[in-house]
């Protein structure tokens, strides 16, 4: 039986950063949840989308396009998707929550990747604790 999961609860749970936290499953989704801080890496992953929704704080999301590189900033409440095949790094300067839907097994560090930080979790998600 599913029961109603709390984010700001949830939130509270940990204090890693870049280290998300599967809360549900949606058919073959994980629905993701991460505190962020500092910089990501530059990273792709080659056959899906990745969406973003900013619970609270500010992402900022630089991609590699075509056309040159564009950073996208995203305030609370804001979504964005990041289409499949695009180079892109999130930032969150002064911190951030955010919500993402990822197919089960993703690795947050994409398909291709620059060399890893310590502060990076390179993970497919860690179970929300109970």
């Amino acid at each position: 039986m599913t029961e109603p999961i709390a984010l700001e609860s949830a939130l509270t749970s940990f204090d890693a950063l870049w280290s998300p936290r599967i809360i549900t499953r949606v058919n073959d989704y994980d629905v993701r949840i991460a505190k962020v801080g500092g910089e990501h890496v530059w990273h792709v992953h080659d056959h899906t989308d990745e969406f973003f929704l900013v619970l609270d704080g500010e992402l900022h999301i630089a991609l590699r396009e075509p056309a040159g590189e564009r950073t996208v900033v995203l305030a609370r409440g804001a979504v964005f998707t990041v289409p499949r095949g695009t180079y892109h790094r999130p930032s969150a300067p002064s911190g951030a929550s955010i919500l993402m839907f990822e197919p089960t097994g993703t690795m947050t560090v994409g398909d291709h990747h620059d060399d890893v930080p310590d502060h990076v979790d390179a993970t497919t998600g860690h179970e929300l604790a109970s």
